[in-house]
């Protein structure tokens, strides 16, 4: 096992270990329903910033296609019902997204770059659809819709809790097992070489992007699920905690290098400090100084493991 996999692993054991010991409730049922529960909108948007982040590209429009989704899947559903609601958002996503691709991919501009504004225009769109106000799902559909939130039988576990193992589970497989994640790490290790050996890395990199958007769809809908709702400010950021779980991860800001299971370490790994700062009573002002740390440490890590190679 290699040095930055071993880490990870073992800051995450560290963790559980610690906060099982310090406190009476970690263990509990509940409290690990909660934490699945809590990793689930970071963990989409992390599934698909690591496939970009591997691809060399960055995508930090995430936040705002999950708000434009979660809007278009809640004016559709009070339109046509539940299940045109949820199919047109993730619809959204994934045309939001090749949107941001095919603008990285024709305009040459970094990829940092294009998404920023891109998700300046969404957020806009966002409010000029909704009018700046807050959109609801029909009372009579209310129910149905906000399913996608409940807790199943297996445990109490909730059905986006189930929705995120399928989502990681998909897009490792993509990755591992499809001639598309092989491009995917070929385009972000050197994209010139890529192109040599006769890979369109164009094309991969418009994928990757809509992948990224269909995964920020299905994050905002499991937030207007929860809430029964849906705004244009909604999930404003996440996509830096995304990215920051990915980086804490392993997966390198370079590109060429990651997996979605180290993702989902970070996110854990995220999502456990937090929990621990409210089960200790700890002041959470100080949870970002942690976290801004972690995410140092990490980038730090993948520079000098990367200097060690050559």
């Amino acid at each position: 096992m290699r040095v930055r996999d071993s880490g990870i692993l073992l800051a995450l054991f560290v963790l559980v270990v610690a906060l099982s010991l310090a406190t009476q409730t970690f263990l509990t049922q509940g409290n690990l329903v909660n934490l699945l529960d809590q990793a689930v909108i970071v963990g989409l948007l992390t599934c698909g910033i690591t496939l970009c982040m591997i691809c060399g590209v960055f995508d930090l429009s995430a936040s705002a296609v999950l708000a434009v989704s979660a809007v278009v899947g809640v004016l559709a559903a009070r339109g046509g019902g539940v299940a045109l609601g949820f199919g047109a958002a993730v619809l959204a996503g994934a045309l939001l997204g090749a949107v941001n691709g095919a603008a990285v991919v024709l305009l040459r501009v970094h990829s940092f770059i294009v998404t920023l504004a891109l998700s300046i225009v969404y957020r806009g769109l966002a409010l000029v659809i909704t009018a700046g106000a807050i959109v609801y799902p029909d009372p009579a559909r209310l129910t149905e819709f906000q399913s996608l939130s409940w807790p199943t039988a297996l445990g109490g576990v909730t059905v986006p809790s189930l929705l995120l193992l399928a989502v990681s589970a998909v897009t490792s497989l993509v990755l591992w097992r499809t001639t598309l994640g092989r491009r995917v790490y070929a385009v972000g290790g050197n994209p010139e070489a890529a192109r040599l050996s006769g890979i369109r890395v164009g094309p991969v990199r418009i994928v990757v992007f809509t992948i990224s958007g269909v995964c920020a769809a299905l994050a905002g809908l499991v937030l207007a699920a929860r809430g029964g709702s849906a705004q244009a400010s909604m999930g404003t950021l996440l996509e830096l905690s995304a990215i920051a779980a990915a980086v804490i991860g392993g997966t390198s800001i370079l590109g060429g290098e990651g997996a979605i299971w180290r993702g989902m370490i970070g996110v854990l790994i995220l999502t456990l400090i937090g929990n621990g700062f409210n089960l200790l009573g700890w002041d959470t002002t100080y949870r970002p100084i942690v976290e801004g740390l972690l995410i140092l440490a990490a980038v730090g890590t993948d520079y000098a493991l990367r200097h060690r190679k050559e």
